[in-house]
């Protein structure tokens, strides 16, 4: 009986330490994305679609800095909106869509190394048919305090479609 009251102890701390390390990686990646708080010039490109163009963007924290608000612009007219959050241990995402809709999305992966934090969907609202068109994942690669990488992954029916932008920090 006392060997299996200290398994239980001992697997209690390391799902506890392991729940430590969660919740340090999300605040560091939230912090990655409170950093981005600015205006940001850059373009975009739908991989596959053979469009591109202008796309700017604008940061700024609400909720008491708890959470980031990330405009993204397209000729002085904000076309989509994410909210970047901590629910618990989790990062979470809510992007309003130029689509009509708002997939919400849990950071699934943070890599130090290559700079990138991932999201991937985990609901979605205000969805007009199953196959229409919608985020399912969203990268962003912050390449250093200037340069930054947006890549959303939208699902169109079972075809995947690729948004590109790079933006870079506005002196302004």
């Amino acid at each position: 009986m006392i060997r299996v009251l200290i398994y239980i102890s001992s697997l209690f701390i390391c799902i506890s330490a392991e729940c430590q390390d969660s919740v340090a990686i999300n605040v560091q990646a939230l912090n990655s994305i409170k950093a981005l708080a600015g205006n940001w010039k850059g373009t975009f490109q739908w991989i596959g679609k053979k469009s591109n163009g202008q796309m700017d963007a604008h940061y700024y924290l609400t909720g008491n800095g708890t959470a980031v608000v990330e405009d993204l612009i397209n000729d002085g007219k904000i076309v989509m909106s994410s909210v970047y959050h901590l629910d618990g241990a989790d990062l979470r995402a809510t992007h309003y869509c130029a689509a009509g809709n708002q997939p919400h999305l849990k950071m699934v992966a943070m890599d130090p190394q290559l700079h990138t934090i991932r999201f991937d969907m985990t609901s979605i609202t205000n969805m007009a048919t199953a196959g229409a068109a919608h985020v399912h994942a969203l990268e962003l690669t912050i390449e250093d305090e200037n340069h930054l990488r947006i890549l959303f992954r939208f699902m169109q029916g079972d075809a995947e479609n690729l948004e590109d932008i790079l933006l870079v920090r506005s002196v302004n």
